[in-house]
Order: C-alpha cells, then structure tokens, then sequence
C-alpha cells in the first residue's frame, strides 16, 4: 500500500465527522499506528456547488450530483485516492472509471422529527409549518397531514437545529444517522416510522468511492475486505436498483428501504405525488440474495411503481420560494 491514502470529503461538519470515521477504519485496517493516522490517511476538504448554494432546493440547481461532482472529479484527476459521500447523494450511475468500492455498516435510516414545542409528528396543530428541503419527505408528510405549510429548509444540520430551537418552524425533519454521528440526538422527539416515512435510497449508509483501476489493481484490497459490510451493501443495491427505475432524483419523490431476516430480503418501494395527495407502492422479497439479484429486484418494483405512477417529476419553475 503505498502513503499518503488521500481522502476527499465535503467540507460541512457532518460530512467531516463521517469522513473521519472512515479515515480512522482505513488507517486502521492498514495497520498504521493511531498516531501516524492523519498524516498517513489525510483527509482533503472540497467545497462542492451544493455546499456554496445554500438558498434554493438541490433540484433548481442541478439536483444532489451536486454535492459529489466536485469530489469525484478530484478522484479522476488523481488529487485525491478515496471518496467518501452519503449514500442518499450518490446519482444512481457511476462516472466512467469510478465504482463504489466499499458500503459500511449502515446507522439508523428513520427520519427524525424535531421541534421545540412539539413532541411527535401526529401533535402537530392543524396549518403548522414544516421545514424540509426534501421533496420525499415533504410529500410523505403531506399525504398524512395534507393541512401542514411545508417551507424550504436547507443549510447543515446545526443551522437547521438553531431555526427550529429559534421558533422559525413549529418542526423539522432530518436523517437519524446523520444526527447521530454529530452526537446531536438529544434533539430528536420522535423517529419515525419506516413506514410512513420510507427512507432515501441509500439513507444511513455511507459510500466509499475509488478509481476503478485501483480496484481493478487490488490496491484497495485490505481496506475494502474490512470496511465493506456485506448485508448493508445488499439493501443498498436493492435499494438502488429502486432508484434506478423511478429515476430518483431530487426532481421526484422516491423512497425505498430494503432489510434482511432469516436470509431473506425485503424491499419496500415507492412513488408519491409531490402534493402527497397519490402513493403508489411495491414490495418484494428474495431469499439468499446477491448483489445482481437484490438490484434486479429493486429494479422490476421500481419499474412496476413507476408503471403506475407514471411521471411525476417537479418542474422547478412551479415551486414556492
């Protein structure tokens, strides 16, 4: 193996927080001392466009691409050796001469439902204002309660925490994993259910990306054995494969949420209107899955949601504020 292992990853705190976990495993898994980690593992902060636009939704910008396009292009030019991004934000194809090399053991994929006065989602008062930037969560939340005033909330989790504590919304909705690796769970009220609020594609988990070549070379090799975790990095294929389909974007609402018992795979997706007042859904099961077979599977109750649904991407042009 040969040092310094480059790591890129978005500059915002969360992003910084997951990187450095990775950067500790990989040091580890390499065998190189606690100490010597940093130096022998650095981590390269990008700013990416979707960390710089901060005051419109990712789809009037060019969608979540926009949080990995800057990275992954410091991957191919060689300026860095690992990427680390969120899985949720990965576009379901993979520039030419990268992959995903390695999918961690997934954290909790719920949302979070936080507010100051409030303590679930069901207590909310009839017209009270939701803050989310997700199209997802904005149309799962409209279809159980078709009275809230979903506003625009972008910015990081801490800004988001500061508004919500500051009265500017009666609640807001985050990830569970993402809180929890900040260590900021104190704030959560309620997590939500799967069910209702089926999750991202991807949501909890984290995606290690690299050269293809490198992969290819078997470079990578002790590292990737040891941080891939075979039975997230299955749901995630089906999860994607899902994705795939519907052609999830942050221009649609999608979700989808695969888990495994007793060798079994279960795979839930869907589709919803943005207003929530529509959902369609599938689900699927696949005894003693691969990779190939979990994508396979996700990909044909994707494409029986999307039969039914039929297009139900947002123009940007149509949105509020």
């Amino acid at each position: 193996m040969t040092f310094p292992l480059r790591i890129g990853t978005r500059r915002s705190k969360l992003a910084l927080a997951q990187s450095g976990m990775m950067q500790r495993a990989i040091g580890r898994a390499l065998g190189v001392p606690e100490a010597a980690i940093e130096t022998a593992v650095p981590l390269v902060e990008i700013v990416t466009t979707g960390d710089r636009v901060q005051d419109r939704r990712l789809l009037e910008i060019g969608g979540k691409a926009l949080f990995t396009k800057e990275i992954e292009e410091a991957l191919l030019a060689g300026r860095i050796d690992v990427a680390i991004h969120s899985m949720k934000d990965v576009p379901a194809e993979q520039p030419e001469g990268l992959c995903i090399a390695a999918i961690p053991e997934r954290e909790d994929a719920r949302d979070a439902f936080v507010s100051r006065d409030f303590d679930s989602f069901d207590a909310l008062p009839f017209g009270a204002r939701l803050g989310t930037a997700s199209l997802r969560r904005q149309a799962q939340a409209l279809a159980l309660r078709p009275d809230l005033k979903v506003e625009m909330l972008r910015g990081n989790i801490d800004t988001r925490l500061r508004r919500a504590a500051d009265g500017e919304f009666d609640a807001i909705l985050l990830a569970v994993s993402g809180m929890t690796r900040l260590g900021v769970t104190d704030h959560i009220r309620e997590k939500l259910s799967l069910d209702a609020f089926l999750p991202a594609p991807g949501q909890g988990a984290l995606a290690l990306q690299t050269r293809a070549a490198d992969i290819d070379a078997g470079r990578n090799a002790p590292w990737v054995a040891a941080l891939n975790h075979a039975e997230t990095a299955l749901c995630v294929a089906a999860e994607r494969g899902a994705m795939t389909a519907l052609e999830g974007s942050c221009r649609t609402a999608v979700g989808a949420y695969a888990r495994i018992d007793n060798d079994i795979l279960h795979l839930t997706t869907e589709m919803l209107s943005p207003d929530g007042s529509a959902r369609w859904r599938r689900v699927g099961e696949l005894p003693q899955p691969d990779t190939a077979a979990a994508r396979a599977l996700g990909q044909r109750l994707g494409a029986e949601v999307k039969d039914f649904a039929g297009d139900q991407e947002v123009d940007p042009a149509t949105l509020d504020g």
